[in-house]
Formats: C-alpha cells, structure tokens, sequence
C-alpha cells in the first residue's frame, strides 16, 4: 500500500504520498498471452477498477491470482463519475489498477478518462504492456504498417459514419477499425461505397482464440462475404444469421501513386480555372498567391 517512487527520468511533477494509477493490458484470446507482470500486480494493487467485475475474477481464478484489493466496477456509463473517486482513492496513497475486458485499457475501452484527470492532478500513470487487437490485427493483415491510423468503432449515426468514411477514402494510411459482427456487413458495403469496390481489407475474428479467422479480400468481397443471408453464416441460437466474434476491421488506404495522381490533376484543374478566369476579367483571379485581395 502507499506510493511507488518514479525513476530519475519521471518529467511530471508528482506530489508525494500519491499512488499510482497502472493500466494493464489483459488477454484478447488465449488467457497464457497475459503478460507476466499482470499477476503481480493484480496480487499488490490496492484497488482493481474493471470494466467487467466477473471477468476479472475468472481471469484472477484461471491465472490462479488470489485478489486482495477491493475490486469496484469501471465501464463507460459510470466512466467520468468513477473517474473522480479513483482520482480520490489515488490521492490517498492507494494504488489503483485499471483492466477491461480484453486488451489496453483506453483504447476504445474505459480509462483515457481517469489517465486525463490522474495526470492533471500529479498523479504518476505507467502501464503493463501486452496484448492489443490493434496492432495484432495489423501486424497479421499484411498490409502496410509503416503509416496507420486507429479509428476506433465507427460513428453509429448515418450522417457521421458517411462523413468519417467520406475523408478516410483519400487517406493513404492503413486504417484500424473495431466493429460489432452485427453491424459488420453494413459497415463493409459502406466502405465499398466510399472507398471502392477494389479496396484491399482485411476482417480479423476471434483473434488468438479458438475460432480464429482472418478473412482477406476486397472490400466488395468481404461485405459479400459478411452478408447475413450468407449461407457460410449459418443462423444462430436467436435464428438470426451472420458473422460471430470479436471483430477488427483492416483496411488499405488510398495507394500512393493514386493519390499523388489525383492531387496532379487537382492541381491542374486549378490552375486551368484561374485562367479561365482570368482571361474573363475576374480580378480575383490576377492576385498572387498569398497577396491580400484589394479592400
């Protein structure tokens, strides 16, 4: 109990007496992938914040991990209010442990909340590093890793989720999603639409589980693929068909050679309507760039 001490290169200013928040990475699959540190810790911390509090003591029972913290609930309805009595807790020397269900707290999962505030009250923040759906899903997709960006579950209203794919279409990054498998199908003929039918992607399910599947294709075959009437979906207890499982969703971004063609042309076609307009008599179309227009 009580506070651990920062190393030399800690550059926030700690007040003493704090404890620390630790965000551990806890399986996404296979419980034998949990890091070695995650049994230690879940051994010596003071308090567990869980997404899932029977989660967690099955996977304390199957790592054979007697708890002896006080284990309280932290999921994303109660998130911001949970989030200032953990700060409190901290503030009074406990050390506070954070786990979801799978994976790295914050990543589309409680904690960015609690980090924020523990941060901002001096509190020192550090993490057991371990399994992610993220960079797994990528590193097995085998498209490009260099440049990537994680976009999280798609927006669920229509208007927005048209808009986020609408700018991600031009980006040349590979794009990290999570989906749920009910709204899988949807989100892949969404994709086609706005990214094209030829696009390059990748569905990544049930991840170092038992049912693993990684299904690669274009985006027109996967959504094919993913379609609920499909019979490779066989119906489920509920009668409804589809694709089962964790979910995450990789996709190629734009080629490269495509997008420099593209701002070529745009370019182009830009300097082609400042002469027409020019040759018209439109005085706008004489200034200079980055000269002030007459006032």
């Amino acid at each position: 109990m009580g506070s651990r001490s920062g190393g030399d290169g800690d550059n926030e200013v700690m007040h003493a007496g704090n404890g620390v928040l630790t965000l551990a990475a806890v399986p996404i699959g296979r419980v034998e992938d949990a890091p070695a540190r995650l049994v230690t810790e879940l051994e010596s911390a003071d308090v567990i914040a869980a997404e899932d509090t029977r989660r967690l003591r099955r996977l304390a029972a199957t790592l054979q991990v007697r708890l002896a913290a006080r284990v309280v609930s932290y999921y994303d309805v109660i998130e911001a209010r949970r989030a200032a009595e953990l700060v409190a807790e901290l503030q009074a020397g406990q050390n506070v442990l954070v786990v979801t269900d799978a994976g790295m707290p914050g990543i589309s999962d409680p904690g960015y909340r609690l980090v924020a505030a523990a941060a901002a009250a001096g509190i020192r923040v550090t993490a057991v590093p371990g399994p992610s759906a993220v960079t797994t899903a990528l590193a097995v997709s085998g498209l490009p890793t260099d440049r990537f960006c994680f976009e999280g579950f798609p927006p669920r209203k229509p208007g927005e989720r048209a808009r986020r794919f609408a700018e991600l279409a031009a980006d040349t990054r590979t794009q990290v999603f999570f989906e749920s498998p009910r709204r899988l199908a949807g989100t892949l003929q969404e994709l086609e639409r706005s990214h094209g039918a030829d696009r390059a992607a990748v569905v990544c399910r049930e991840l170092t589980k038992v049912h693993e599947e990684i299904r690669r294709g274009t985006l027109a075959e996967l959504a094919s693929w993913a379609d609920p009437h499909n019979p490779a979906h066989p119906p489920g207890a509920h009668g409804s068909g589809g694709v089962r499982g964790e979910i995450t969703l990789v996709v190629a971004g734009l080629d490269r050679a495509v997008a420099k063609a593209a701002a070529r042309d745009a370019a182009r076609a830009a300097r082609r309507t400042a002469r027409h307009a020019a040759r018209h008599g439109d005085p706008a179309a004489e200034i200079a760039p980055g000269q002030p227009a007459p006032g």
